[in-house]
């Protein structure tokens, strides 16, 4: 790339962004081929939904990985970031149905299985590449040479062996259990993929005649509709008002059903009356309990979420309708006792919202124990680390408790169960490739089953998959186990707990050594980002608005691993503004190298103190970035590097070394400061271009010695640059620039007018200041400054101390002592005067007895501050008519 040499005047992110990322990507930057001789670090991107949009969630998330990925590639790993999407079965037929309907009036069923998967690839081919375009635009250096998609050919290989050989291990079966089920997708759902949401509800207490009329029980319940499929009475059995009921019949209402009242140990005794009604259809803690006990399954409830046949009178109603109508049936006979208002959880689709019904279906499993065991083991005996570590206690409890993973999907997107059933024989089996016939009886008569799996199932794979698994490829070799995963803390058990069992089960290797957790990107008032409260921002709008780089400085800097994070729009610009001050540092730099030659190497014995200081603070700024990195504080790392670019270097050592690059001091100390600043800007800008990779480039590339781009510059390492001298003095003369400074303003001195001061120190102290007196005289505005052995206060000065050094500023050269006497003369006079007034006010015992509290304080306090205020004026007056 040709470098000019100059940069414009103001930095204009659309002009430097997009040119760079097409140089990067066109020149291959991004990929890294099988290199046996360098060691590999890979991360795995957490694939976005095929159909989806990058929202502000996505964009912390790919900072985040696009940071480490380029850290390490500059420190010389064989880098490699794996991009890909995921199919995501629900959301993306969801999709594609609703524009079916909207724009041609047709459902799937209306098209069939085969076209209707036709037009979904379509839709996947229009508009799947959109986010990856999108996460372009953040700056991800993804290798797109590898990226993947869960339903390429590749990956849906791998999801056929996995289910095949669980299936032939016996670790995957189809059973009748009881599952969440969404009326609106027409599909189960897993437990982590429903959001429990607590709502104000009612519990209804019912009255169950005996059997044998000789009275009623009373049991509450939050859905009256169910206890239409009602099979049995529970209790507790250590519960001494209800043991003598165990073994009695009581009557279901409105159904006329006897039902036995059975003992269990999972009914609470304080809930309700202690008494429960058992629906197992309807329930899968009922489901369980009607397991353990032999009862009857009546389906009362259908996939639509309307009543069946079962529920009599009441079929066909939609589940709330009848459970009004059963509400005024109850009323009518006597047997509502009361309605209690109640808060309680209610399960929703974490899709569509809808509430879930619990439904007793065939569906298929994964038997999870097995594969548990070794997955929590590899936590536990710190295999597999979590950033923060507290979440490894988020992911050992989901294991330690998991149920069997229902795994099959009521859709026609996503991967096909590849099981089959002969019409003929009656076998089922499962199989690599499409069977044409029977194993068992040579039938050609098979049919696979239409359900699909789980999207997560092939996401579970993501880490091998995309490495070639099944086939023992180079690459599975050379980057398995994968270094880091990044990802959020709502999907450990979705995501992250069955990467680790499939990992083990498959690979017999941890698929990650790291699992770093971010949190959630809220909005300003520390609320969740959704589309309910309308609160949600583009990350592109944002890109486009301030520029990809502030927008990736902004989401990271100052934030600790796992925890969540505001977004202040003000921020954003603040970092905008961050850029701008590092452009204009650039242009400065630029401007004071034009004769420079970088080639004759550091003239150590012409650095100044100034110069020594900044090579120190550097020094400083490698090793803090480095280690917060490694321990993966990118946060922390992110304000090391904005205090040091902005305070230090822009602030303190530029303004310090003018002088000197002006060519005041000689060539030879004007080479010494150009060498430093060159190197010392030249290598920041590595130090900062995993955060900011635009702008560093573009920087990069006009400064002397650069090469093809910044991306491959090596990572900046601790020399023998330390010098706590240079940094002792330069705290010192800071210290003192800044008080003098801190005066001026508080005088509000123009910034033009020259002051002198005299600077009283001990020996040690004098001799730094002596030494330095230029910078003193160049950052503070003064015209000379006096250094001497500590003595009398010196008159008609203000005076204040730092660092052991006494400094006076003589007034005369801060303020026209004439009109500042008059000035505070006029200012003095009207304080008494409103002093009298309060004063009097005060004094007065009707105002003090009739008036409010509040108000009597309110004068109260204005008299304590007036009074300081006269005090404060007198002293001041006297000190400047002082002879």
């Amino acid at each position: 790339m040709q470098q000019t040499k100059t940069l414009a005047k103001i930095y204009d992110p659309k002009q430097v962004e997009d040119k760079w990322y097409q140089y990067w990507e066109e020149n291959g930057y991004f990929h890294a081929e099988v290199d046996p001789d360098r060691e590999p670090f890979c991360i795995v991107i957490p694939p976005p939904n095929v159909t989806g949009q990058l929202h502000m969630g996505h964009a912390l998330d790919e900072t985040y990985q696009d940071i480490l990925i380029r850290w390490k590639r500059m420190q010389g790993y064989n880098a490699v970031w794996i991009p890909g999407t995921d199919h995501a079965g629900i959301a993306t037929q969801a999709r594609v149905e609703e524009h079916l309907r909207k724009t041609e009036g047709l459902t799937r069923h209306d098209l069939g299985r085969e076209a209707f998967l036709e037009r979904v690839w379509q839709w996947k081919e229009e508009y799947g590449d959109l986010i990856i375009k999108q996460l372009k635009k953040l700056g991800s250096s993804c290798d797109w040479d590898r990226e993947r998609f869960t339903m390429d050919e590749g990956c849906s290989r791998a999801v056929r062996e996995v289910f095949v050989r669980l299936y032939e291990k016996g670790l995957i079966y189809q059973g009748n259990y009881s599952v969440n089920w969404c009326p609106h997708c027409s599909t189960t759902l897993s437990d982590i993929e429903v959001d429990h949401e607590e709502v104000d509800g009612r519990l209804y207490y019912i009255n169950y005649p005996f059997a044998d009329g000789s009275g009623h029980i009373q049991i509450a319940t939050t859905r009256p509709e169910t206890l239409l499929g009602d099979t049995a009475i529970a209790v507790n059995p250590e519960d001494p008002r209800y043991q003598h009921l165990i073994g009695k019949k009581v009557i279901v209402p409105l159904v006329d059903r006897a039902v036995p009242v059975i003992a269990d140990d999972y009914v609470d005794p304080s809930f309700g009356t202690g008494m429960v009604k058992i629906t197992p259809a309807h329930d899968p803690n009922d489901f369980e309990i009607g397991l353990r006990h032999n009862l009857e399954q009546v389906v009362v409830i259908g996939l639509d979420a309307h009543m069946t046949k079962e529920a009599g009178k009441y079929s066909g109603l939609e589940r709330y309708a009848c459970r009004k109508l059963v509400i005024q049936d109850l009323e009518k006979l006597g047997l509502l006792a009361k309605v209690e208002e109640h808060v309680h959880a209610v399960g929703e689709c974490y899709r569509c919202g809808t509430v879930i019904e619990p439904l007793v279906s065939k569906q298929w499993f994964v038997k999870m124990k097995p594969l548990a065991e070794p997955a929590i083991a590899a936590v536990k005996e710190g295999r597999i680390k979590f950033v923060p570590e507290r979440f490894s206690k988020n992911y050992l409890n989901w294991m330690e408790n998991i149920r069997d993973w229902c795994i099959s999907r009521q859709l026609w997107w996503g991967h096909r169960i590849p099981v089959w059933y002969c019409q003929n024989c009656g076998e089922a089996f499962a199989a690599l490739e499409d069977p044409v016939e029977c194993r068992k009886c040579g039938s050609n008569k098979i049919e696979q089953d239409p359900d699909v799996l789980d999207t997560w199932f092939s996401s579970a794979l993501w880490p091998f998959s995309t490495l070639g698994w099944p086939e023992q490829t180079p690459e599975l070799e050379h980057f398995y186990p994968t270094s880091v995963l990044v990802t959020g803390f709502d999907i450990i058990p979705f995501w992250v707990a069955r990467m680790i069992f499939m990992g083990l089960e498959f690979m017999g290797e941890r698929p990650f050594d790291d699992v770093l957790i971010h949190g959630l990107v809220r909005d300003e008032l520390g609320r969740k980002m959704s589309k309910s409260l309308g609160n949600g921002v583009d990350p592109l709008e944002v890109i486009e608005e301030y520029g990809a780089d502030a927008l990736r400085f902004n989401l990271v800097i100052g934030v600790a691993p796992g925890n969540d994070l505001r977004f202040i729009p003000e921020k954003v610009e603040a970092y905008r503004n961050f850029a701008n001050k590092i452009w204009n540092a650039a242009r400065f730099t630029l401007m004071n190298l034009t004769d420079f030659d970088a080639g004759q190497g550091m003239p150590d014995q012409d650095l100044s103190v100034a110069d020594r200081w900044i090579l120190s603070r550097y020094q400083h700024a490698v090793s803090e970035v480095t280690r917060h990195l490694e321990r993966y504080d990118i946060g922390e790392g992110a304000r090391v590097l904005y205090d040091f670019i902005w305070s230090e270097l822009c602030d303190w050592y530029i303004e310090l070394v003018k002088p000197r690059l002006y060519g005041k001091h000689g060539e030879k100390a004007r080479y010494a400061s150009q060498f430093t600043l060159w190197y010392v800007f030249r290598n920041t800008m590595q130090l900062l271009h995993p955060y900011m990779p635009f702008i560093t480039e573009e920087i990069w590339q006009q400064l002397p010695l650069a090469g093809e781009t910044i991306m491959l510059a090596p990572w900046p390492v601790e020399k023998e640059l330390k010098d706590e001298a240079a940094e002792t003095e330069m705290e010192l003369l800071m210290a003192v620039i800044t008080t003098i400074r801190t005066i001026r303003s508080e005088k509000q001195v123009p910034p033009g007018r020259k002051i002198t001061a005299i600077l009283q120190a001990d020996a040690e102290l004098g001799a730094i200041l002596e030494a330095n007196v230029h910078y003193l005289e160049t950052l503070a505005g003064l015209a000379s400054a006096t250094i001497e052995a500590p003595g009398d206060k010196v008159e008609r000065s203000i005076a204040a101390v730092t660092n052991g050094v006494e400094i006076y500023l003589p007034l005369a050269d801060l303020v026209d002592l004439e009109a500042e006497a008059k000035r505070i003369t006029n200012e003095l006079a009207r304080a008494k005067q409103e002093l009298e007034r309060v004063q009097a006010k005060l004094a007065n015992p009707g105002f003090v007895s009739k008036a409010p509290e509040a108000v009597v304080a309110k004068e109260r306090e204005k008299q304590e501050l007036l009074t300081d205020t006269v005090a404060k004026l007198t002293a001041l007056y006297q000190e400047i008519v002082r002879e």
